[in-house]
């Protein structure tokens, strides 16, 4: 009798912190749910029909459109209340080049401003949401804004504009409602950057400048999102990860997303040199697990690099359903509860 009474007595003594737990763990489900909920359809066309509308040109590089297509997203990231990187004035992040001609009479571009030739600037547009108990590492979401502006090649019905809905209007897209969902969250140990990079199709250059800020050893991890607007070869629910198999970081993903139909495979494409081609590529040079989340079938993509990469080429609910993949499949390293492997460099093909 004794034994059982003080067994009850404990479990009884036991309950109301249980209880409390219980509770705890099932608002914070609750509350992410209704968070991943913000996600909506509507916001997602919205930011992807301004991206790709005729009026920014085709975002090209050094053009009035690009700038435009800038500061649309500084001023989306003003509105969710992402803070500035470094304090900074704004969410700009312009850096310098010089642009000249080469011995093939190419254009070519370098940060080395001792050269000759001609000084310009481009910018990035960088937000951030601090971490609240790991400030001083980082998780990065990405996706390049820039894309190849008005051209005469590859024209259909006589429209130049190459909109550049699904590249990388569509990855651009993805990280701002991700940024939204974070922000609404608002339970990130890590400390989330959010970064639209420039000047990716003349070279990642917006990339290389990005990376410099950074001392690569507190970057944790890197999303970057590029071509999400279409169905992947296995159809809806479902994207690749390049360079899948230099980190463990697609495995975590996955196990983040059992119970859904999600799935995200290894990247199909190997003779395309995908992990090499995209804004992951400076930072996982540098040893960062940074990988490009795509859906993009590039042996058969009918409007890759076309006029004809417009809005109404976009799946648009699958594209929602895979930002939520994202975000849900990287909550344990937003938590600072899973940290990726990182990428041997000495295994990597040199650029």
């Amino acid at each position: 009798m004794t034994t059982m009474t003080t067994m009850t007595t404990m479990t009884t003594s036991n309950m109301k912190p249980l209880i409390f737990v219980l509770l705890i763990l099932l608002n914070s489900s609750s509350f992410a749910q209704k968070s991943l909920k913000a996600m909506s359809l509507k916001e997602t066309k919205r930011i992807e029909s301004i991206l790709a509308a005729d009026d920014m040109q085709g975002r090209k590089a050094f053009t009035a459109g690009n700038e435009k297509a800038a500061a649309f997203i500084a001023d989306e990231f003003e509105k969710i209340g992402l803070q500035k990187w470094n304090n900074g004035e704004s969410y700009l992040q312009t850096f310098t080049m010089v642009k000249k001609m080469n011995a093939n009479k190419r254009t070519i571009f370098t940060f080395d401003l001792t050269q000759e030739g001609e000084q310009v600037k481009l910018s990035n547009v960088v937000g951030i949401l601090p971490g609240k108990s790991k400030p001083n590492e980082y998780v990065i979401f990405s996706g390049h804004f820039d894309h190849i502006g008005i051209s005469s090649r590859n024209m259909q019905n006589n429209d130049s504009i190459f909109n550049g809905a699904n590249d990388d209007a569509a990855g651009t897209t993805a990280m701002i409602m991700l940024a939204k969902y974070f922000k609404k969250l608002n339970n990130n140990e890590r400390t989330l950057v959010f970064a639209a990079f420039n000047a990716e199709e003349v070279g990642g250059f917006g990339a290389t400048y990005f990376s410099k800020q950074f001392d690569p050893a507190q970057v944790i991890a890197m999303f970057n999102i590029e071509m999400i607007g279409t169905e992947s070869k296995w159809g809806k629910n479902s994207a690749y990860i390049t360079g899948f198999d230099k980190t463990n970081m697609g495995e975590i993903l996955q196990k983040n997303l059992e119970g859904t139909s999600f799935v995200f495979h290894a990247d199909p494409y190997p003779d395309q040199q995908l992990f090499y081609r995209s804004d992951n590529a400076t930072l996982a040079m540098l040893g960062v697990p940074a990988h490009t989340i795509s859906t993009s079938k590039m042996d058969s993509e009918p409007n890759y690099h076309k006029a004809s990469d417009e809005i109404g080429t976009i799946d648009l609910k699958n594209m929602k359903e895979i930002i939520k993949a994202i975000a849900l499949s990287s909550r344990g390293i937003v938590a600072g509860t899973e940290t990726p492997t990182r990428v041997d460099t000495s295994s990597l093909k040199r650029r």
